[in-house]
C-alpha cells in the first residue's frame, strides 16, 4: 500500500454559507492506550512474549478496541492470533535455519491468512476476517509471527511503500510480505514478476539506503495509524483522524504536555519519508482547520483554533488560522455590504490577532466604511459628511483609494445637480471642489460637460426668441448669455445673427 502522509492544506479564501451548527471538535486527549502499548511496544524485543505485545498494540492500532464490546472483540483477535503463533510454532516443517525459518514463516502467512491484496486494507483484525491485507497490516502480521518463534524483525518504508526485514547471523534480509515469493526479492526472479502484478511497487534493494529507511517494530504498528489517517483525510473526515494524529505521537513516544515537546525514539529525518510523530500530530490538527476554512465555516475555525492552540502551542501557524477565518469572516460581511457589521466583527476578535494582522485587515475594513458611506449618498449634508469622515482617516485609507473615494463623493453631488440641470450650480461645485482639493481629470470632464449643456440651454434660449421674429429679445439673450460665458463663439454668432436680423 502506498504510505501517504496528508500535510498541510494552502489557505483558500473560500466564501461559503456559514452553517447553523457548530462543528463537534474531537478530543484532544491520547487514548490511555496509546501510552501503555507504546509503552510495551518500546520495550526490549528479544525477550519470548514481546510478540504478544505488538500483537495487542497492533490489534488497538486497528481499531479493535473501539465501539461496542471492543474488549471481548480485542480478546477474540488475540486469541486467532495467538492460535496462529502456536500453529507456527508445532508445525514440524519449521525450519531451525533462520533464514530458512523466516522463509516458512511467509510461505505460512500466505497459506493460511492472507488472500488477496487491497491498496487500503491496513487492518490487522480484517486479515482473519477476509483475507484482505495491504504492506503495512502483512508486514505487522509477519513481523509478529517472526518474532513469537524467535526470529530477529525490524520494518523497512520507502516513500510509498513498507515491508519487514529478517536477521540471519550478521545478515538482514528484505521480506516482501504482500508476495508469497517475497522473501529476499532481489534475489528471486519469480517475486520480480508476480510483485509487479500484485502491488504495482518497485523493489527498492537494501543498498539504496538513501531510498529506504528501517523503522523499528513500534514505528511499523504505527503505520497502520498513518494509513487510517490518510483514508479518513481523503474521506474529508478530518476530525475523526485527529484523536489518530494524537494517539499515533503518544505511542511513539512523544511528550504532548508542553510546547516544547520532544519525540522519543523517532528519527525525523530518516530518508526523508518516516515523519516526525509530533509533526504529524500538528499536521492533523492544522488540516482539520484548513478544511473548515476551505468549507467557509470560519466561527468554527475560530473556535477550533482556541481550543486547540491551548494544548498544542504554535503562535505561528494558529495564528495564520485565525487571520485566515478572520479575513474570510470580514470579506463575506463586505461583500454583502455590512461595513459596520465587519467593524463590529473586527473589533471583538482584535485581541486574537497579531499587530500586523490587525492592522491590514482595520485598513480592508476601513476602506469598505468609506466605500459604502460613498454609495449611499443621498443628499448634500451626507456629502459633506462624507468628505469630512475621509478628512479623519485620510492617512489610514490606500493612497489611490482614498482619492478615488474623495473624488467619486463629489461626483455624488454633481450628479444630483446634473439631473436637477442646475447646470450652474454644477459647475459651481465643480470649480470650488477643485479649489478646495486639486484639479482632477473626472471633475474636469464633467465640468466640460455642465459647461456645454448650460451653453447650450441658453442657446436654446436665444433661438425660441430669434424663431419668434423678437430680435431684440434674442439680442438681450445673447448679451445676458456672453456676460456669462465671454467670449463663448456659439454666443458671439447668436449675437450676430440678432443684429444682423435688427438690421434688415
Amino acid at each position: 500500500m502506498k504510505i501517504k502522509f496528508f500535510f498541510i492544506f494552502c489557505f483558500i479564501l473560500c466564501l461559503g454559507s456559514r452553517t447553523a451548527a457548530q462543528t463537534a471538535f474531537p478530543s484532544l486527549e491520547a487514548a490511555p492506550e496509546a501510552y501503555e502499548y507504546g509503552k510495551r511496544a518500546a520495550a526490549d524485543p528479544r525477550p519470548g512474549n514481546y510478540w504478544r505485545n505488538l500483537a495487542e498494540a497492533a490489534l488497538w492500532a486497528s481499531s479493535v478496541n473501539a465501539g461496542a464490546g471492543a474488549e471481548a472483540k480485542a480478546a477474540a483477535y488475540m486469541d486467532r492470533i495467538a492460535a496462529a503463533a502456536a500453529e507456527l510454532a508445532a508445525d514440524s516443517a519449521l525450519p531451525r535455519d533462520p533464514r530458512e525459518r523466516g522463509e516458512h514463516v511467509l510461505t505460512f502467512l500466505h497459506r493460511r491468512f492472507l488472500k488477496s491484496y487491497s491498496e487500503y486494507q491496513t487492518r490487522v483484525d480484517e486479515i482473519f476476517v477476509s483475507g484482505r491485507y495491504n504492506c503495512v497490516s502483512s508486514a505487522v502480521l509477519y513481523m509478529i509471527l517472526g518474532f513469537s518463534v524467535g526470529l530477529d524483525v525490524e520494518g523497512v518504508m520507502t516513500r510509498d511503500h513498507a515491508f519487514a526485514s529478517a536477521a540471519a547471523g550478521d545478515e538482514r534480509i528484505d521480506v516482501e510480505t504482500t508476495n508469497p515469493y517475497g522473501f529476499d526479492p532481489g534475489n528471486r526472479k519469480e517475486f520480480l514478476d508476480g510483485f509487479g502484478r500484485a502491488t504495482g511497487f518497485a523493489y527498492v534493494p537494501a543498498k539504496n539506503y538513501r531510498d529506504r529507511a528501517v523503522i523499528n517494530p513500534a514505528e511499523l504498528v504505527s503505520l497502520i495509524l498513518s494509513n487510517r489517517i490518510a483514508v479518513l483525510e481523503r474521506g474529508n473526515r478530518f476530525a475523526e483522524a485527529v484523536p489518530l494524529g494524537i494517539n499515533r505521537a503518544v505511542f511513539l513516544g512523544v511528550d504532548i504536555s508542553g510546547e516544547k515537546n520532544e519525540t522519543a525514539g523517532a528519527d525525523p529525518g530518516r530518508a526523508g519519508f518516516f515523519e516526525d510523530p509530533r509533526r504529524d500530530m500538528m499536521n492533523r490538527l492544522f488540516n482539520l482547520g484548513a478544511y473548515l476554512i476551505k468549507t467557509g465555516k470560519e466561527d468554527d475555525v475560530l473556535a477550533w483554533t482556541e481550543y486547540a492552540r491551548k494544548q498544542f502551542p504554535d503562535p505561528e501557524r494558529w495564528q495564520e488560522f485565525t487571520k485566515n477565518a478572520v479575513n474570510n469572516k470580514l470579506v463575506k460581511l463586505i461583500r454583502a455590504q455590512k461595513a459596520p457589521a465587519a467593524r463590529t466583527a473586527l473589533e471583538s476578535l482584535k485581541e486574537r490577532l497579531n499587530s500586523e494582522h490587525y492592522a491590514a485587515m482595520d485598513s480592508m475594513v476601513l476602506e469598505a466604511e468609506a466605500a459604502e458611506r460613498v454609495n449611499g449618498i443621498k443628499s448634500p449634508g451626507e456629502v459633506e459628511e462624507t468628505l469630512a469622515f475621509l478628512a479623519r482617516v485620510w492617512e489610514r485609507l490606500p493612497e489611490q483609494r482614498r482619492n478615488e473615494m474623495r473624488t467619486a463623493a463629489l461626483l455624488k453631488e454633481a450628479e444630483r445637480l446634473g439631473k436637477a440641470r442646475d447646470w450652474t450650480g454644477g459647475m459651481r461645485w465643480i470649480n470650488g471642489s477643485m479649489e478646495r482639493y486639486g484639479r482632477e481629470p473626472r471633475l474636469e470632464s464633467v465640468l466640460r460637460s455642465f459647461r456645454q449643456n448650460r451653453i447650450g440651454e441658453l442657446h436654446n434660449e436665444f433661438v425660441s426668441f430669434y424663431n419668434r421674429k423678437d430680435y431684440a429679445g434674442a439680442k438681450a439673450s445673447a448679451e445676458r448669455s456672453l456676460m456669462e460665458f465671454p467670449g463663448e463663439r456659439q454666443l458671439l454668432q447668436d449675437l450676430g445673427l440678432a443684429e444682423k436680423a435688427q438690421q434688415r
